[in-house]
């Protein structure tokens, strides 16, 4: 059973940082693409981050240069390091990976305040 599980959101004031990490469990985790998604009250959701079971990474213009995504396949976990964050940069961050269905985990809160 696959299972995705998020730590690390919280309150930070803007120009802040914070690092979200994913704990992947019951699949072949290093053969695995993984992505970071956020949704917004209203909104959405959208990507903000994928990584390749090779490392090649890929980010949307909005968070390229403050957002990178990381994963260490020992540790069966994936990292999304958050810099210079934005008030907009508020939401709810989802871990996801995919084979013939999508996986979530169930998110954790990111609010930055202004």
């Amino acid at each position: 059973q696959v299972q995705l599980a998020e730590s690390g959101g919280g309150l930070v004031q803007a120009g802040g940082s914070l690092t979200l990490a994913c704990e992947g469990s019951g699949f072949p985790f290093g053969r695995y693409a993984l992505s970071w998604y956020r949704q917004a009250p209203g909104n959405q959701r959208e990507l903000v981050a994928r990584i390749l079971n090779d490392g090649r990474t890929y980010y949307p213009n909005n968070v390229k240069g403050r957002f990178t995504i990381s994963r260490d396949n020992a540790k069966n976990t994936v990292y999304l390091q958050l810099v210079s964050l934005k008030p907009e940069d508020t939401a709810v961050y989802y871990c996801h990976t995919a084979d013939v269905k999508n996986y979530w985990g169930q998110g954790t809160q990111v609010t930055v305040s202004s």
